[in-house]
């Protein structure tokens, strides 16, 4: 783009994620209310028909204009939903899985990172998938995260992708994210902790404009191991791993017992809290603001963001969906790319 003027007004791109889940209810809903939310502009990625009859159903009626990236995107916004299409092989059902979507899914988020690294598209905005029925058809990849550090890896470049939830002013980064519990232990190092630390301390630099990021580190056994007693890795993995991080010049607390560092009178003192593991991490955000909370991917060179729930396949088509997540992650990953383009 040849001004950051110019990235600004620039449309974020939302891919359509699982067609037979809440992903089109929400969209939908979202463009409806658009002007209650002051919500940016947004070019949906999905299939024209199946986001017709979706409307239809809910009782909605929304006038959808079939785009392309180049085209007038924040104008046609005001009256009309922009949608790339992207054409479904099957007419799929509200609820009904189907891995013939697939391939459409998959085209999707592909159509969205290309236009966010060549400077058409602000940001991506992912809609909820279903990893499994992705597995069931092929994909590689354990889930949406990784699939995205892929489509950003080059030659000079290769992503290490760390997951944040945020609502409000709680952000929470689960140092380990999808396996068992049983494997947690022996899967955290130090170096390992150091590593999405300093990516969280980096990323709370440049997206949320928080020059200086105090950040809270959690234990991974009860009461942070009670010195030794109820366990050794906070004593032999992540107290060195601070140690570390503070001889780096961050400002690093912990290990901090994870069952009281959430309460108000503590997270507050902290711009983001650096958990073990997957419940550790999402448990509290999901507790404070469940129809709010935000999925970002940070590590990345675009900005992502996505709603913090599933497909929720036995909602969709019903006009029960809440669109809260989905709105709020429009809205911050637009904040989180002014804050990238800012001059520094």
């Amino acid at each position: 783009m040849s001004s950051t003027a110019n990235q600004i007004d620039t449309p974020l791109a939302l891919s359509m994620g699982d067609p037979a889940g809440v992903g089109p209810d929400i969209s939908l809903q979202a463009w409806t209310d658009r002007a209650s939310y002051a919500l940016p502009a947004f070019i949906l990625v999905g299939d024209l028909a199946q986001l017709n009859e979706r409307a239809r159903l809910l009782g909605l009626d929304i006038p959808i204009e079939p785009v392309d990236i180049t085209d007038n995107v924040q104008e046609i916004f005001a009256s009309a939903l922009p949608v790339f299409p992207v054409k479904l092989p099957v007419k799929i059902k509200p609820g009904v899985p189907d891995t013939a979507s697939v391939a459409a899914i998959i085209e999707a988020i592909e159509i969205c990172v290309n236009w966010v690294q060549e400077g058409k598209a602000r940001a991506i905005v992912t809609n909820p998938i279903n990893k499994r029925l992705l597995y069931e058809a092929g994909f590689k990849h354990p889930g949406h995260t990784e699939f995205l550090a892929e489509l950003c890896t080059t030659p000079t470049l290769s992503p290490r992708p760390v997951m944040m939830l945020t609502c409000g002013e709680l952000r929470v980064v689960p140092a380990t994210v999808h396996m068992p519990l049983k494997d947690v232990p022996a899967s955290l190092t130090k170096q390992m902790i150091v590593e999405t630390v300093e990516i969280t301390a980096r990323e709370l630099r440049a997206s949320f404009g928080i020059s200086t990021p105090r950040i809270a580190v959690t234990g991974l056994n009860p009461h942070a191991g009670e010195e030794g007693t109820l366990g050794r890795e906070e004593t032999e993995i992540i107290a060195p791993a601070i140690d570390t991080l503070k001889a780096s010049g961050l400002d690093i607390t912990g290990p901090l017992s994870a069952d009281a560092v959430f309460q108000e009178r503590t997270r507050t003192h902290y711009d983001a809290i650096v958990a073990m593991y997957h419940d550790q991490a999402l448990i509290p955000v999901k507790t404070l603001a469940f129809d709010s909370t935000v999925n970002i991917t940070l590590g990345l060179p675009i900005v992502r963001t996505s709603p913090d729930h599933g497909t929720a396949y036995e909602l969709a088509g019903s006009g029960k969906a809440n669109p809260g997540s989905l709105i709020e992650s429009l809205k911050l990953a637009a904040a989180l790319a002014a804050h990238r383009m800012a001059p520094a």
